[in-house]
């Protein structure tokens, strides 16, 4: 049966100094990031042995099945959080991306007005995303609670922005706003326009 692991991440863990000390992206990482790996596995184990015990009951498994979405969401999101950030981004989309975003959002800076908002302001810890939402065929900004709640079945994240407090407060306190606006500097156009453009394809496919 195959496992989750943490990914390496593609640059070092001081590459993204313009938004996040290496200090905060290392303990991001190696501590947080793979407690949710861990936590993952773990409940996949006990859903097994209990499967295998046949003592799963309908209070249990509420149980491990929230503990899993909780573990696998923030492991799916950290994976996809980590791609979406180059010490070589910046700026803003081109091409298709570009495009849609200025469909569904009217400009790029109503878009990035809108998911700054969604970030700074999600109650909690929580994300701020862009999503495409393959059933209305467009683009979606998304608050995630924790890591699994409020957001549209079906929709496929793109663009994921961290906005639980083990992910800034080291730096910037409980300055928030600075944190979000700081990331836009580092957003690896290139991997966000990929994933739209396969999500996008694979909905008219």
């Amino acid at each position: 049966m195959g496992q989750y692991s943490l990914p390496d991440l593609p640059y070092d863990y001081s590459a993204l100094e313009r938004a996040m000390t290496g200090e905060i992206l290392e303990l991001h990482h190696s501590k947080h990031h793979a407690a949710y790996v861990k936590g993952a596995n773990d409940t996949l184990e006990q859903l097994a042995e209990a499967r295998d015990k046949d003592t799963l009951t309908p209070a249990s498994l509420v149980g491990l099945e929230k503990t899993l979405a909780f573990n696998l969401s923030g492991h799916v999101l950290h994976s996809l959080f980590w791609n979406n950030l180059s010490p070589d981004g910046g700026d803003r989309p081109d091409g298709a991306l570009a495009d849609a975003i200025t469909e569904h959002f009217g400009s790029f800076e109503a878009f990035k007005k809108q998911l700054t908002l969604a970030t700074t302001a999600v109650q909690g810890s929580g994300w701020g995303i862009l999503s495409w939402e393959p059933l209305g065929k467009r683009l979606i900004v998304e608050q995630v609670y924790d890591h699994h709640g409020n957001v549209g079945r079906g929709s496929t994240p793109l663009l994921a922005f961290d906005a639980w407090e083990h992910a800034y407060y080291l730096q910037y306190r409980n300055v928030r706003p600075d944190y979000v606006g700081k990331l836009w500097d580092v957003v690896d156009w290139a991997d966000v326009s990929a994933r739209y453009a396969k999500a996008a394809g694979s909905a008219t496919a």
